[in-house]
């Protein structure tokens, strides 16, 4: 079963071993149809997005004016309807998907942790990458070769322990890090 979950931010929890948690708001949802396999088209609030396209889908599925997003997700859900959320008050490990923080063009130092060189006078090579290749073999740069470009942005996945679920407020509290900046959209599926 998968949701659509906002990052909260970082805390962690009181006790003798306190755990680094992530806290993540499940947000509300409605099952506009279901398909085969537990696939449904869902849709959620996010922003103030509006045109012809989200105005005709919201009538079709008698949707209120504020749920502007679709998606198509897994879901316990046989019928249309708001989002079924036992599975995951009783989950224990998630998947977490969310999109890293953007950093724009970077540079080698920065994007792969490369050294620099000296910072004195007369050293003319302070930041840049060094040499990409060898000679007249293989003539030319090998595929995959670490360079400048961009970095950050990218979609990740990783698995986390369920440490808490509060239903009432819809917040979920995992165990450790979760990529992205703090507001983020992603998705959590249930492992098990």
């Amino acid at each position: 079963m998968e949701y659509i979950v906002e990052k909260i931010g970082m805390s962690r929890t009181i006790g003798v071993n306190a755990l680094p948690v992530t806290l993540l708001k499940v947000l509300d949802a409605k099952v506009c149809t279901v398909g085969e396999n537990g696939q449904a088209m869902v849709a959620y609030s996010s922003g103030k997005k509006s045109n012809k396209a989200i105005t005709g889908q919201q009538k079709r599925y008698n949707l209120p004016a504020d749920f502007n997003r679709f998606v198509t997700l897994t879901v316990a859900n046989s019928e249309a309807g708001d989002i079924d959320s036992s599975a995951i008050e009783g989950a224990s490990l998630v998947k977490s998907t969310f999109k890293t923080k953007g950093r724009g063009f970077s540079g080698a130092i920065k994007r792969h942790g490369f050294s620099k060189g000296p910072e004195s006078h007369g050293s003319r090579f302070h930041r840049r990458v060094g040499s990409i290749g060898n000679a007249e073999w293989p003539g030319r740069v090998q595929r995959g070769k670490k360079m400048p470009g961009q970095f950050g942005n990218v979609q990740v996945t990783v698995k986390n322990e369920v440490v808490s679920f509060d239903k009432e407020n819809g917040i979920l509290a995992v165990k450790g890090s979760i990529s992205g900046p703090n507001g983020a959209l992603g998705k959590v599926k249930v492992v098990k």
